[in-house]
């Protein structure tokens, strides 16, 4: 079994219009609702063999914080260039990539293309807001297969739950 939990950055502040986009930080929703659903992950047992984010600051503080929260050390988390501006025929290759030694991943991104990849892999899933989290659930032994069979569970949480 793959299970990939794809997790959209927390609200973001668009209050200094100087900085560049990479550097947005989340905002006070956002600093609330990274650790709230990081906290819901860990009472549900969720312990990921590995977390990769997006190098923007929003997506990596929220990588940060549900990191925390399910006892996943921070310094271990992958940082991936490709993620930030990157589409969903990207995303699938980062994840067919991943090592085959790895079961559980999550992954954290950006709209419009997380929704997309979600969409994609499971239909039942048309829109992931701030701080989402689309966990899929793969009956295979590859990544590479990931995109090609559908999930076998699907399930979408959201803060607003």
């Amino acid at each position: 079994m793959k299970i990939l939990f794809l997790v959209r950055h927390a609200k973001s502040s668009r209050d200094d219009p100087s900085l560049p986009d990479r550097n947005r930080p989340l905002n006070d929703r956002g600093l609330h609702d990274a650790p709230m659903m990081g906290q819901r992950l860990s009472r549900s047992g969720v312990k990921p063999d590995r977390l990769v984010s997006s190098p923007a600051l929003r997506a990596l503080t929220t990588a940060q914080l549900v990191a925390d929260a399910i006892g996943y050390p921070r310094q271990d988390i992958a940082i991936d260039d490709s993620i930030y501006e990157s589409s969903p025929e990207r995303l699938l290759a980062i994840i067919r990539g991943l090592d085959g030694q790895l079961d559980c991943v999550m992954v954290f991104g950006h709209n419009p293309e997380f929704t997309e990849l979600a969409h994609r892999l499971a239909p039942e899933i048309t829109e992931m807001p701030t701080c989402a989290v689309a966990e899929l659930h793969f009956d295979t032994n590859a990544w590479t297969d990931i995109g090609v069979l559908d999930p076998v569970k699907v399930k979408l949480d959201t803060p607003k739950k």
